[in-house]
Parts: C-alpha cells; structure tokens; sequence
C-alpha cells in the first residue's frame, strides 16, 4: 500500500433539491493535517520578509544582471541586499514627494530586471498597492489596466515608454507621474507634459527621495496588488490580493520545502526569467528575498535563454512546459549525436535509473554512480547546479518530467494553481515519484475538494472521484477589483471554483483532467472533453501545439496542428522531398504522414472512435500571442483561433466528406 498525503476533514454531500451538484470530502495535505497555516502575529506586510533579510545578511548578492560589453553580454553584476534596501526606501520616499499614499495604485510596466523588484519593494515599504501592467493582455490593455485601477504613477522600462505616452491621452485623469528604469528623453517629457504628466529618469527620481523618512504602518489586510488576468474571453479581471494571502504563499512555500527538501539559503540562486507580471514569478522572487538568496535576471531575450543560464548557474529555476521540453529535446539530440556506444550507455544508465526512482528511492539514491558518470554532463544544461526544479503555468507532459527527473540531478516539482489562489494551491513532492504526472497535494495553506459537473459526466462522489476542483483557506485572492458580479460568479459559499477539473489519484495528488467549459457536443449528441483529447495527442512527438475542432452540426474532429520542425526535416529527408518547413507543410504526404501518427498515438492512448481526428491543417507558425490566438499562459483562445482558421477548418470539413464519401 502506497503512502496517502492527504487527510480528510469533512464529508461530501448528495446533490441537493434545490439543483446544487453533489460534493466530494474535504482534503488538506498531511503537513496542515492539525490546522492550515497561518501568518504568524507580527508579519504585517512582504516589506517584513524584506527588512529582515537585509538586516541578516546586507552585503549578499540579492538582484543580478548581465553588463553588455561592445553589445555583448558580459559576466553578471550585482546589487546587494542593503544597496536595494536603501534604494527601495528612496524611492517610496520620492513617491510621497508626489502625493502617493498608503492605499494608492503605482503600476510597473517591464521585463524583469532589478527596477522591477526595486519599484516592488518601494511600494511595499510605503504600503502602496502595486499593479503590474502587460501588453500581452492585448493592445488597450495597459490604458484598461491604468484607469480601471486609477493607477497614479507608473515605472516604466525605457522601451516601453513610447507605447505608455500614446495612451495618456485616454488615461492622464490618472496617471501624473511616468519614472523610467533607465533615461527619459526631453521630447517624451514634454509630450507628457502637455497632458498634465510629470516624467523622470529613475537617476533624477532617486534624488528626489530621502533615506531619512518614517516609513507609514502597514496591515496583513492591505492590499498588496492588483494583478490583472488574461481570461480567454472579455476584458481583464484585476485579482484582489492582499498582503496576508501574498505572505501566507510564501511560508507555505517554505514549510513544504522544509519538510520535503532543502530550504533555500542565502546562497541560493533563483533564476528569474517567467514574467515578474504574473504571480508565479512574484511569489518566486519574495520567496528568494524572505530566504536571503539571490536572484539573476535573463536578458529579456528568448534566443539567449540558456547562455543567461550558464552564465548565472542557478540553483533553484522554476520554468514552463515549453522551456522544459525544449531542454529535454537538445539533451537528447546531443545525445544521439554522440555516436552509438555513447547512446547505449545513456539509455542503459536511463532506464536504471529509472526503475529505482519508480521503486521510490529518492533522487540522490537512486544511481549515484550514474549520477557521477552519465548524468553529470546533462546536468550542465541547466548550469550543472539546480537542486529544485518547479513546473507551472500548463500540464508538464510525462515523457517530459520523466526525463528530467532522471537526467537533471535535481527534484521536480509540479504544481497548479491560478492567479486567484496566489500561485501555487497544489504543488507535487519533489522526491516522491508516484506524483509523476500528477500536481500534488493543497498547499498547507489550502483546503480543496471537488464539485460533480453533471452535463460533463464528472462524479465527485464516484470511486474515481472527478469534479470542479474547488478550494478554500488563507492563501486566496480577496475578489475582483470594482466586479463583484464575477466574484460572485466563482466564489460560492466561501468556495472558491476554479473551472479545472480534476481527479483525486489513490496517493492523495490531484490530476488535472479537463476545464470545465471546453465542452462542446458534435451532431451525434457526444459530448467532448476537447482539452482532455489535445494532452492526449500533445503525447504524440511529432507535434508542438495542437487545437482540436468540432462543429456541433457535425459528426466528427478535425485540427489545426503546428509540427515539430525537426521530425518534419527528417523525415522529407528519409523520403526526398525538399523545400522549406513552410513547405513542407503544405505537403499533401506530410500531412496524411502527421495525422496517421497522431491517429495512432490516440488509439495507443484509448480514443473512442469519434475523437480520432478526420483531418488536419498544418501551420508552420506556433499558437502566439501577437496574433491573439493564446494567453500570456499560452492557453488557447478557442474563439479567436476559429475565427483566425475559418477558412482552413471549412476546407478540413469538405475534404474529409469527400474521403469519407
């Protein structure tokens, strides 16, 4: 008998007569089987975290970044915990010159980088909420953002200055002062100037605050940011958390880790590189400043992601699918290029240790002398120095995980959670592999339990307990700003119903199976779970993305698919066929070879005949953002993406009838 990591605290119930769904039992994580976790008395704000770890250790490394020499990036620099603390203090000092108080709204607009954080902590020392602007939310997002929250000063990376002075014309009632993380240029202050709005370059900002100032009392009710959230429909939602949720997070973070594995340390580094906009990376960073460790920042850049991380050598990277399975991807193509003895002895050393982190022994147990000899070297793709590794954001494939459980030397931990429960509401063990797949247990701060969903055929009492994954406790959001309606619309009766479906697993971890409104029925009355459908096809690796399609008017699926880049080039190679990749794709053989595998590949993993794909369209472009067809989180925008391909799913259709005929 596996061990169980959760406990039950209360019973479910049967529907009820009034049309309200039946419910499955109560669970918390065995580490909060004796109460949830609570802030202890005298935490009042992260500003505490903050002042505490400089007053430990005020000449440690605390934010880093690479100096650009001759346009190249050069070696890492770095701020000190106390030059960050005076500077934060300064700069809350200057924002009171400019009439921000306590309670007031300052957004900060940029790529990561120590102005960021630096603007962060300034708010959080003068007990200012803060409020992270994005343009990825789509193009009127930013002046949406400034006069929803009524946003009074912005920090703003230099090469975003242009985009926030073309919306003041919409936005100035609010926004009267612009401070740039580097230079501002005469011209941009007076295009500014004639809509009432002061700039500054941080340098002239800085001076105009004192290190001598009494910092205003805070609350563990204040509210410490209004984040606001893509949603794959409508306009954005600003999250309501406060500072309480935002610090219980982080001692949550602590204690699973304390338990589990090893604390970070002031000699810690945390690589930053997920967008400090959204919670995740947040939540990351103020756990790194609670412990007194170091945080290196990339240089914005995708196409020098990995030389960011051999230069920095971080100990602690939290990433996303995406990056984790382009990882594992270059480890095993260095791999098989390595000529065949080496391919052996990787595969043998693989699956050894493979079968004893199945058996359960720990990571560092599992082949030590592998460990020395085969897996040293993969080790180096991430740096040669994690220890933790967290993945969020989106489901980690399995064969991915698999891989970097065995091939990293570190642990993994999965985890799930949502703007609104403060990050992470489950996270898996690191070391406990029966969690593969799977993400984990509630957070001690967290109680969950799961809602039956009818229409769907989802049983939350059934012995394969599935539902609406809803939670309550200390780490959740505190509503939507000035939209109580849709508070009310999620939080019922104190639960909070995140629209996932998940499965409880026999070990107590939550898998999560399904959203609860991708939903649609095709022509024959079958309802399909079309998310459910595309991880299953996502399994297959000759595909990087796929959207999944069914009109309700007719009796089957069809898809569009962005392939593989690689597989596609072998496999034209194989079969002498030239061209380009966007060529390539539109190869009628190419095509007809994709959809056999990915047929093959659903009914390895038990399709039902109807969710076998009939046709496919493939797109040499990724899903992106710029064309409006996914979230910041990379979640697809299934209306969007319709009316972007109308034209290839009709096409789809007739041509499947016509082989069908």
């Amino acid at each position: 008998m596996s061990e169980v990591y959760t406990v039950k605290v209360e019973e479910g119930r049967s529907a009820t007569s009034d049309g309200k769904p039946s419910v499955g039992p109560v669970y918390r994580c065995i580490y909060a089987k004796d109460g949830l976790l609570e802030l202890p008395s005298g935490l009042e704000s992260p500003w505490d975290f903050f002042r505490d770890s400089v007053k430990r250790n005020p000449d440690n490394q605390m934010l880093g970044r690479r100096q650009k020499l001759d346009s190249k990036a050069g070696p890492y620099s770095w701020l000190t915990y106390k030059e960050v603390y005076d500077a934060s203090i300064q700069m809350g000092s200057a924002m009171k010159s400019r009439g921000v108080n306590p309670g007031d709204r300052c957004g900060i607009y940029g790529a990561n980088c120590p102005e960021w954080i630096i603007a962060m902590e300034a708010c959080n020392s003068s007990a200012v909420t803060y409020v992270p602007l994005y343009d990825t939310l789509g193009p009127n997002a930013v002046e949406f953002i400034i006069n929803h929250a009524e946003v009074s000063i912005a920090f703003v990376q230099e090469n975003k200055i242009p985009s926030i002075l073309s919306c003041l014309d919409q936005c100035s009632s609010n926004l009267k002062t612009i401070v740039s993380f580097g230079n501002i240029s005469a011209t941009q202050k007076k295009e500014a100037e004639e809509f009432g709005t002061t700039c500054f370059s941080w340098g002239e900002f800085l001076q105009l605050g004192s290190l001598d100032w009494d910092l205003p009392p805070k609350k563990k009710t204040d509210i410490c940011t209004i984040m606001y959230t893509s949603g794959t429909t409508g306009e954005p939602k600003g999250v309501i958390i406060k500072n309480e949720a935002f610090m219980s997070e982080v001692l949550s973070i602590d204690q699973i880790i304390r338990l589990t594995d090893k604390v970070a340390a002031d000699d810690d580094v945390y690589f930053s590189f997920l967008p400090l906009a959204h919670v995740y990376d947040q939540i990351m960073a103020t756990y790194c400043i609670f412990k007194g460790s170091s945080i290196g920042f990339w240089q914005g850049d995708v196409r020098f992601l990995m030389e960011d991380v051999h230069a920095l050598k971080p100990t602690i990277f939290c990433g996303v699918p995406r990056v984790f399975d382009r990882i594992c991807a270059g480890i095993k193509s260095k791999v098989s290029s390595a000529g065949s003895l080496q391919s052996a002895l990787f595969q043998y050393a693989y699956n050894y240790k493979l079968k004893y982190l199945e058996k359960g022994l720990p990571q560092h147990k599992a082949a030590p002398l592998f460990d020395r000899l085969v897996f040293e070297k993969t080790k180096q793709a991430l740096g040669g120095r994690v220890r933790i590794l967290l993945s969020g954001a989106a489901p980690l494939p399995i064969h991915v995980e698999e891989c970097l459980r065995v091939v990293s030397g570190s642990t993994l931990s999965q985890g799930y959670g949502l703007t609104e429960s403060c990050a992470g509401c489950f996270t898996a063990i690191g070391d406990v592999f029966s969690m593969i797949g799977t993400v984990g247990i509630p957070m001690t701060t967290i109680e969950a339990r799961l809602e039956s969903v009818p229409e769907m055929g989802y049983d939350a009492l059934s012995s394969e307990p599935r539902g609406e994954i809803c939670l309550r406790g200390n780490s959740l959001f505190s509503g939507y700003h000035k939209r109580q309606d849709l508070t009310e619309e999620v939080m019922v009766d104190g639960w909070f119903h995140t629209g996932d479906i998940g499965e409880w697993q026999p070990n107590g971890a939550m898998k999560i199976i399904d959203r609860k409104k991708n939903i649609f029925k095709l022509s024959q009355g079958e309802y399909i779970a079309v998310e459910n459908i595309e991880s299953k096809y996502l399994q297959c690796p000759l595909i990087t993305s796929i959207w999944v399609y069914g009109n309700s008017f007719e009796s089957f699926l069809v898809a569009v698919v962005v392939p593989e880049r690689k597989a596609l080039e072998d496999w034209a190679v194989e079969h002498n066929f030239t061209g380009d990749f966007k060529s390539l794709c539109e190869n009628l053989k190419a095509r007809t070879y994709i959809l056999d595998e990915l047929k093959s590949t659903g009914q390895k993993l038990q399709l039902r005949g109807f969710e076998l794909l009939k046709a496919i369209y493939l797109d040499p472009t990724p899903f992106d953002i710029e064309r409006d067809l996914v979230t910041p989180a990379f979640k697809l925008k299934r209306p969007q993406l319709l009316k972007y391909y109308k034209d290839q799913i009709d096409e789809l259709y007739k041509e499947a009838k016509r082989t069908m005929a």
